[in-house]
């Protein structure tokens, strides 16, 4: 397939595609945790429910053939991000209702589903659009703004939920901030009308058979490539310990002091996730493509990537043991917590790209691998809040770093391949 486009400006749409990729996966998996704390929910219910309907960002591969079917990658990225644009307006009015609770899953796993397909149609228009040289060059900006959206989520809309909250109510302020996320996306869809490349016809497929029979060498092909249970492996246990912590993280920044919390309020929370950690994840991210992109991924580079990510893990047992009250301590510690995180991160993504997606079908394989990395955090994120509330908090992210072992042992072990040639 063409590798250009380029003459389209990767710099105008990349980032803009991966915060539309980022907003609304954290909105399900952080910010809605937060918010459904402030309306009295048990941390187990959320932990559970908030991790169980990202279930379509693991099993996303299943439909992704048929996408081959009609238009363009480029038309299921517009009219994913509209679609999800206004499903976060209808959770914004289902907060206001007596089952809130049901209803807001319900259309937060909506939500989930479109944002599954548009990630597979934006991930498609970067490997087709872009040559493997400049995928590598882009990768930080793209992991940077991903992440952006994800320190946006959890920082500069919580801070203000936080301040809403004591002038117009728990409810409402949680409804200002769900219509903000839809009108963003809105916006964001507007956008990518006028600045993204087709990234590639989708003709390949041309009926329902043929879609099923597609399918099927999808999986079969993605499971002959060399070495693909240790890339498997490597991409579900990379992040073990992050699917555990992601989520315990901000309830334990907001749980009382007496629970074992640090007792932050929820503008407190904004601060620290929206001012520390949006700059830490910025400069982590641009720094690890950077890096990347100079060295290449190596086994020496890949080791280094995994110590960036898993290590800085250690801030916040540092934070459950000594329970500190100053918000600039605690700030800094996530600062270095997520700048290892957006270094760290962009290893992972780039071994999906270069050692898993090449050959015949090269956007579904990388779909299957995202959504394996996507199961890899899901399953120990439903089981974070049992732990947390069984062990304590200060236990529990001791334990976080005994779960990041398994991501060494695998990153020590798993094979890289120098080329690949598509088939």
């Amino acid at each position: 397939m063409e590798k250009q486009n380029e003459s389209k400006a990767p710099a105008y749409w990349v980032p803009t595609a991966y915060f539309a990729e980022g907003l609304p996966f954290v909105a399900i998996a952080a910010a809605s945790a937060l918010m459904f704390k402030n309306l009295g929910i048990s941390d187990t219910q959320i932990a559970f429910w908030t991790s169980l309907i990202l279930l379509p960002y693991t099993i996303k591969p299943l439909w992704g053939p048929f996408l081959e079917m009609y238009k363009t990658k480029k038309y299921f990225v517009v009219a994913t991000q509209l679609l999800t644009g206004v499903l976060f307006g209808l959770v914004a009015f289902s907060l206001s209702l007596p089952n809130f609770f049901t209803y807001s899953i319900a259309l937060l796993a909506m939500i989930a589903f479109s944002g599954a397909t548009h990630d597979m149609a934006v991930d498609g228009v970067y490997l087709n659009a872009l040559s493997p040289k400049s995928q590598a060059e882009y990768i930080g900006w793209q992991g940077a703004a991903y992440n952006i959206a994800k320190v946006l989520s959890g920082g500069a809309l919580v801070y203000m939920a936080g301040q809403l909250e004591a002038s117009i109510g728990v409810v409402s302020a949680w409804m200002a901030v769900m219509g903000i996320y839809g009108a963003i996306m809105l916006l964001l869809g507007v956008y990518h009308i006028k600045t993204m490349p087709a990234g590639g016809a989708a003709t390949t497929v041309t009926s329902l058979n043929e879609g099923f029979a597609t399918l099927k060498d999808v999986v079969i092909s993605f499971f002959q490539k060399k070495n693909i249970g240790y890339g498997i492996l490597f991409i579900i246990l990379y992040r073990f310990a992050e699917g555990q912590a992601i989520k315990i993280t901000p309830l334990f920044f907001k749980a009382a002091r007496e629970q074992g919390g640090l007792g932050l309020t929820t503008s407190e929370i904004g601060i620290v996730y929206g001012v520390f950690g949006a700059l830490a994840y910025l400069l982590g991210s641009l720094a690890g493509g950077y890096y990347v992109s100079n060295k290449g991924l190596t086994k020496k580079t890949l080791l280094i990537l995994c110590c960036f990510f898993n290590l800085p893990f250690v801030v916040y047992a540092i934070l459950a043991y000594f329970m500190p009250t100053n918000l600039y301590t605690i700030a800094t510690a996530v600062a270095i917590e997520y700048f290892g995180y957006g270094f760290g991160f962009v290893g992972l993504i780039l071994f999906m790209m270069q050692q898993i997606a090449p050959g015949k079908y090269k956007m579904a394989h990388y779909a299957f691998a995202s959504g394996i990395m996507n199961l890899g955090v899901m399953i120990p994120a439903m089981l974070s809040g049992y732990l947390s509330d069984k062990l304590g908090y200060c236990n529990f992210f001791i334990w976080v770093l005994v779960a990041t072992i398994p991501a060494f042992l695998i990153t020590w072990l798993v094979p890289l391949q120098e080329e690949h040639k598509e088939v």
